[in-house]
């Protein structure tokens, strides 16, 4: 199993509390990778908002082919961050030569165009980016989004994030995710490493979804290009949220209505039966099989946790007022935030979302057999 762990903070944290949190939990998890995913950014990105960051790592070579191509396309570097490390890494993590965040002005050709086409050109780039760095892996490709930075590495998350220096002002993020890696591959592909992220949608996933297949036939058929690489089985889950969020038009309610549908005979019985029957079968090949834990986030910075129907990866909710977080263990739990009211914390079941919105109030929990909250 992987060990998961997210914070939603209204005062900015180091990426390095999700790495102690995961320490803790060291024995959920094999040292194999990590995974960091945050949003929500503080100073000097707070101040870009809107322009896009490329997270990755590279090779001098890369990097050179990657400043060829942006300035072909029209974008100017805005603000950087290089994390270059020394000769020798430690045991077990790969020697690199960059690890490139930067912020880009937009094209001057881009004036006037609206959002969604902005943030279909945006995920192509990153999509042309990543081809381009397959064959030679000199370039790795996370993301490239306003306010998103993404970090990937093999080797033990505390070890990784010593390494790289995580604990430097320009990493801290009001909403972070991070993952501890259990190996389920023989060969370890950062590709294949939770979280994952497409147009500002990012889930990851303790767990085996053996249902990975059809779910992966039905949205390879959508014709979206961004439904791509699959090198895990968990990546579905993030592109199942988005095909939810920007071509259904539904609320992070209906998440687990597609993911897990109630019985038949449930759902006769629920306050939007006759929708919720034409979901299930109109996405009826995306039902998953688990077990699963999932923690996600919107792109409005809303998180969330689900569980699947067979409720066999452990996960808790807990926190305080502009502090919560969500984490495979309580040990994590009380590593990070030790002051709340325990009483308070919540272990979500096979029926009920975990929601913590960007206020930062309380632990919202949403279960499928409440009402849901549709279009007009």
């Amino acid at each position: 199993m992987c060990r998961l762990f997210a914070i939603s903070s209204d005062t900015p944290c180091s990426p390095m509390v999700a790495i102690e949190a995961l320490n803790v939990m060291k024995e959920g998890h094999d040292g194999s990778g990590v995974g960091i995913f945050m949003t929500d950014l503080a100073e000097p990105w707070e101040e870009l908002k809107g322009a896009p960051i490329l997270s990755g790592i590279f090779t001098n070579q890369g990097v050179k082919k990657l400043d060829q191509f942006m300035m072909e396309i029209g974008f100017m570097t805005k603000y950087k961050l290089s994390i270059k490390t020394p000769k020798v890494p430690p045991p077990g993590v790969p020697k690199r030569d960059v690890y490139l965040i930067r912020a880009y002005e937009y094209p001057e050709t881009w004036e006037g165009l609206d959002q969604e086409e902005i943030n279909y050109r945006l995920m192509t780039i990153r999509l042309q980016l990543r081809q381009m760095g397959q064959e030679t892996g000199d370039m790795i490709v996370f993301s490239f989004w306003p306010d998103v930075i993404m970090i990937k590495e093999i080797g033990d998350p505390i070890t990784v994030a010593e390494y790289l220096q995580l604990d430097r002002k320009e990493l801290n993020a009001r909403v972070i995710m991070a993952q501890g890696r259990q190996n389920t591959n023989y060969a370890i592909n950062l590709y294949a490493c939770h979280p994952f992220f497409i147009q500002g949608i990012s889930t990851m996933t303790n767990g085996e979804n053996t249902a990975f297949v059809p779910i992966r036939e039905f949205l390879e058929s959508r014709g979206f290009p961004g439904y791509m690489g699959y090198q895990s089985d968990s990546e579905v889950f993030t592109h199942i949220l988005h095909y939810m969020h920007y071509f259904l038009g539904l609320e992070l309610d209906s998440y687990k209505h597609i993911i897990t549908p109630l019985q038949d005979h449930d759902l006769l019985r629920h306050p939007n039966a006759a929708f919720l029957m034409h979901l299930k079968r109109s996405c009826r090949r995306l039902i998953i099989d688990g077990p699963n834990c999932v923690i996600g986030v919107l792109p409005d910075k809303t998180m969330f946790m689900v569980q699947d129907r067979k409720k066999l990866r452990p996960g808790v909710v807990g926190g305080k007022p502009g502090m919560f977080a969500f984490s495979s263990e309580i040990c994590g739990l009380d590593a990070i935030i030790p002051d709340r009211d325990k009483s308070k914390d919540f272990q979500p079941m096979h029926l009920d979302t975990a929601i913590v919105r960007p206020d930062r109030q309380e632990v919202k929990i949403c279960r499928q057999t409440e009402p849901l909250h549709l279009p007009l």
